[in-house]
């Protein structure tokens, strides 16, 4: 179900708690909201449709990836500079971002993965990551 975004900045300031296979729902919902909102937004966590649950969807190359738990195991030393929206908040603001990360995860199945990610797609992922912490760009 397409659910509305979250721009309440209390609520996304807040810790997200591990997920588990009981949020296959939360799952279906990050994936028919972020469809719904593709004109716009390439990644998206279960805080921004207002569940504190460690779960993300990022478009990675010309699929939807559900991590589920991320955890980023290595970066490069490369850091740039760039500038990043949110669904949750207006304009754009500076961030630092990593060139490569290293993420273990759970898949949509709840089975471990390990996947490096480079360039955009690195920082759309450490972008959401960013929100299960509490950090809003």
């Amino acid at each position: 179900m397409v659910k509305e975004i979250v721009r309440d900045t209390f609520f996304l300031a807040q810790k997200s708690e591990p997920a588990n296979k009981e949020d296959v729902q939360v799952i279906q919902d990050l994936l028919d909201t972020i469809k719904a909102n593709a004109d716009r937004c390439v990644g998206m966590d279960a805080n921004m449709i207002g569940v504190r649950k460690t779960i993300l969807v990022a478009l990675i190359g010309n699929r939807y990836l559900i991590m589920a738990n991320p955890k980023i195991v290595s970066k490069s030393s490369q850091i740039y500079e760039t500038e990043e929206g949110c669904l949750s908040l207006n304009g754009q603001r500076k961030v630092k971002r990593y060139k490569s990360v290293t993420v273990e995860f759970l898949d949509k199945n709840f089975r471990k993965k390990k996947q490096t990610f480079k360039d955009f797609e690195a920082q759309i992922i450490q972008h959401e990551i960013d929100h299960f912490s509490g950090i809003i760009i």
